[in-house]
């Protein structure tokens, strides 16, 4: 299923995957996401230029969602939507915590005090505490 030019490589750059499969809009922005911490191959930190493989488990944060996809073929060029949906797929863990995280963004839970009144100095401390931990 690999769209490479040469069939005997198993491997591709993750800034060319990353932008093959539509993560991200061009492979300077996906560089970008990867330098600045945004991506994490196979649990870890990485390059733009690690080689990636069929198999590995890509953890890519996108604004409010964090998405957990597992390597299913390579590309190094970027075709339609639809081709681009075969070269991953979501683990379902990461399907509920976009849709809770969803949920909760759209009632106003997630980021909204409990009450109208204005929080006093200890509870201004603990929203600034929790928001910069997420």
């Amino acid at each position: 299923m690999s769209t490479s030019k040469n069939p005997q490589t198993s491997s591709t750059r993750l800034d060319k995957w990353l932008w093959a499969a539509r993560f991200y809009r061009t492979r300077a922005i996906a560089k970008q996401m990867i330098d600045g911490g945004k991506v994490f191959y196979n649990g870890q930190r990485t390059k733009s230029g690690k080689a990636v493989s069929i198999g590995d488990i890509i953890k890519i944060r996108q604004g409010f969602e964090e998405k957990i996809i597992t390597v299913v073929a390579l590309a190094e060029k970027r075709s339609n939507a639809t081709f681009a949906q075969t070269l991953y797929q979501e683990s379902k863990q990461s399907i509920d915590s976009r849709e809770k995280n969803a949920l909760a963004r759209q009632q106003g839970i997630l980021l909204s005090p409990a009450s109208d009144t204005k929080p006093d100095k200890k509870q201004r401390r603990k929203l600034r505490e929790f928001k910069e931990r997420i």
